[in-house]
């Protein structure tokens, strides 16, 4: 009988591709959606579908989870109403997801639970591994409580991974879909000094991590799912420029985005040299591990 997988989060921009790929492996599976079971149904393919986790309550059981709900963390500004949105499209659900997978006849092999590079917090020019020690600031709280929602499900048999996402590349959607525009027009440029780094990745390296978390019998524990290869933000706007052949001359100064996006401006004016140390550690191979190929990729 073929393995089945309960996903959260299966309609978006990572979790659309995890779908086709896990479908084309012969997988079943189960997606928990807020959306319609036909636009559930049109954007990942012959999938279940349900709207409410609390209908999988007694469940017999399903044989691994993936679970990568949340609402986009840069979709608004983060006024405090806001703030309680992300955690609660974050935590609130992963709470009531392992409440659920508890009440299953037998429980799953592995729950993949995502969560993002924000964990560590802004960490200047300094290397980060999966050992380094996080800046306290929101990103990293709700990063925190995120991972520890899933990790409620320690001791019970269950093998858990982290998956600590970066900037997330792909064709048709992402962070990209806001930048090529104006940056087709010639007016893009570096955000504030630029000398902050980018954890950027690939959308099919993540969704290749995902699978090789779901597998691999001895993953475990927290994994930055990253490029090998992490760039500053004036590197990646060059890079952006030579792949659109477009000068990048506009610079956005951080007064300025201070001024128009308050606090979430630290999403673009802080970040991460962020490195997969435990992927590359243990054999995961990276299909995208340069930006130029990446960047090429998403922009055809």
């Amino acid at each position: 009988m073929n393995k089945r997988i309960l996903i959260t989060g299966g309609t978006g921009f990572i979790g659309r591709v995890l779908c086709q790929e896990l479908l084309g492996r012969g997988y079943e599976l189960t997606v928990f959606s807020r959306q319609t079971p036909e636009d559930v149904l049109a954007t990942c393919g012959r999938v279940e579908a349900t709207r409410d986790l609390n209908q999988l309550r007694s469940h017999p059981g399903f044989d691994a989870v993936i679970n990568l709900a949340g609402e986009g963390i840069a979709d608004k500004r983060w006024s405090e109403q806001r703030k309680r949105q992300l955690r609660d499209s974050r935590i609130g659900v992963t709470e009531v997801l392992v409440d659920v997978i508890r009440s299953w006849e037998t429980l799953p092999d592995v729950l993949v639970s995502g969560s993002a590079v924000g964990f560590y917090g802004d960490q200047g020019a300094s290397v980060v591994t999966e050992e380094t020690s996080p800046h306290d600031e929101f990103t990293h709280r709700l990063c925190r409580d995120w991972e520890n929602a899933a990790l409620a499900l320690n001791g019970q048999k269950v093998r858990i991974c982290l998956s600590r996402t970066g900037v997330v590349a792909g064709p048709g959607g992402g962070f990209l879909a806001r930048m090529v525009p104006p940056f087709r027009l010639g007016l893009g440029g570096r955000l504030g000094s630029g000398q902050q780094f980018m954890p950027w990745v690939h959308r099919q390296d993540v969704v290749g991590a995902l699978i090789w978390m779901l597998e691999n019998e001895e993953a475990a524990g927290p994994y930055n799912v990253v490029s090998p290869e992490p760039v500053t933000n004036a590197e990646f706007t060059r890079c952006l420029g030579r792949v659109l052949h477009r000068p990048t001359l506009f610079p956005a100064p951080a007064p300025v985005l201070r001024v128009a996006l308050g606090e979430m401006a630290r999403l673009l004016l802080t970040g991460q040299q962020a490195i997969p140390a435990k992927l590359t550690g243990q054999g995961f191979q990276f299909r995208y591990p340069e930006l130029e190929p990446a960047l090429s990729n998403c922009v055809q």
